[in-house]
């Protein structure tokens, strides 16, 4: 996959165990389209802040499945056979590895998401 994208995305973990997550500090603190950061690492897997605006590009994972929760806005989650999950505040999905998909959001969205810790962001 290319990544000469404009997005910015954060792997290192911002926030260890016991550290207070202050989400809408992080959201009021950001003025980039589509950015990225890993909040915390649990056992193999990391919670993931994105605060997008916009389109990522089609990508998928092999090895590992990927959950988005939506706090704010509304994304839109295109799949390689033509449909579109949409996902409001307060509703998630867990896109299973292997699918071709492409997050997108037409306004400002806060969105956590949950993954293994080795996944690319960026796709497979």
């Amino acid at each position: 996959m290319s990544t000469s994208h404009d997005y910015n995305i954060n792997l290192d973990v911002r926030y260890n165990a016991l550290e207070l997550i202050d989400i809408p500090t992080i959201v009021a603190g950001c003025t980039e389209k589509w950015f990225n950061q890993t909040l915390t690492k649990v056992n193999e897997s990391v919670v993931r802040i994105g605060i997008v605006e916009g389109e990522f590009h089609w990508h998928k994972h092999d090895d590992d499945d990927e959950f988005f929760f939506v706090l704010q806005g509304k994304l839109f989650i295109d799949l390689e056979d033509d449909r579109t999950i949409e996902l409001e505040p307060n509703q998630g999905v867990t896109i299973p590895k292997g699918v071709m998909h492409r997050p997108r959001a037409p306004k400002k969205t806060v969105m956590l998401m949950m993954e293994t810790s080795g996944i690319q962001p960026t796709g497979d």
